[in-house]
């Protein structure tokens, strides 16, 4: 079944009447499982642990018959996309990963970019529903960005080298490796990822 099939909308986060924050922390639960494992294996309590960060005018989300078929964030490389209350993270991870989560992902998440470039805009937790995946629709939200806002270059930051299907979506999209950060040799055997690619699309 093709994209077009569907009829999809792409509206910022915060201007729909949905409740769109639940089904936004299932994608990302879906996408981010494997690199939060330690705080919890289950999609479920990830899903309800991080439903409340999602800074809901930094995001655009695609909405096909009343559901969220993908997410996308585009900030200005000052602003955040998300904000982590450890509160919140300690009520579903339990005070201990809790606490943990508060200090190491708000260091990962929240961490200002250094000599961001003017006037480009940042893309970041790209994602797709399950049950939409292989429709297209990351492309179309990343394509609806990047007409729809006023940066010159669009970034992508710290894609893991191992993430084929990503990869070759911002290749297709039309963004270049402009940059790549060796992981530790330790954590490169424990996660399997040896760079962290980091991409540039710049608009003619």
């Amino acid at each position: 079944m093709q994209c077009r099939d569907y009829k999809f909308t792409i509206v910022k986060a915060n201007k729909t009447d949905l409740d769109v924050r639940k089904q936004m922390a299932e994608i990302f639960a879906e996408g981010f499982t494997q690199w939060l494992g330690f705080f919890s294996k289950d999609k479920n309590i990830i899903s309800k642990a991080f439903a409340h960060m999602f800074i809901l005018d930094q995001f655009y989300v695609a909405i096909v018959n009343g559901e969220v078929a993908g997410v996308t964030a585009c900030t200005d490389g000052k602003t955040f996309s998300v904000r982590l209350n450890t509160k919140e993270l300690r009520k579903h991870l339990g005070f201990f990963k809790g606490s943990l989560a508060g200090i190491f992902l708000k260091k990962e998440f929240e961490a200002p970019y250094e000599s961001f470039p003017p006037n480009a805009g940042s893309i970041e937790f790209v994602g797709t529903a399950q049950k939409f995946r292989g429709q297209g629709i990351a492309s179309q939200i990343i394509g609806h960005i990047i007409e729809n806002t006023p940066y010159n270059d669009y970034l992508i930051e710290e894609v893991a080298d191992t993430n084929i299907p990503a990869m070759r979506l911002y290749e297709k999209l039309g963004f270049e490796e402009y940059r790549r950060k060796p992981m530790p040799v330790k954590i490169a055997k424990k996660n399997g990822i040896n760079n962290l690619l980091s991409l540039k699309y710049v608009k003619n």
